[in-house]
């Protein structure tokens, strides 16, 4: 059977006021950042989303130039609000 020309995936982001997201078609071997660059969700979020830019692929990190399959969800990160360690520190202190 011959694998389609064409795949299809979702670049979403959920921010703290919503939730993006962008069904795109594109030609097989895209890749993450090409996949964004198409959907254009990148112009639309605040500038510390895009600098450094987090991926992942179904909660799996991955890197900008990851070679999309069809199907994948294509997840724009947020910066985190608390760094966990510094948070789990707190809570220890505290007793």
């Amino acid at each position: 059977m011959a694998e389609p020309a064409a795949i299809t995936v979702d670049v979403v982001h959920a921010g703290v006021h919503g939730t993006c997201r962008c069904r795109l078609s594109l030609p097989m071997g895209s890749t993450a950042m090409q996949a964004i660059e198409a959907s254009g969700l990148l112009r639309q979020l605040p500038a510390e989303v895009g600098n450094p830019l987090r991926l992942g692929v179904f909660s799996r990190r991955i890197d900008a130039d990851h070679v999309l399959c069809d199907g994948d969800r294509l997840e724009i990160y947020r910066p985190l609000a608390l760094d966990p360690m510094a948070s789990r520190r707190r809570r220890a202190s505290q007793g």
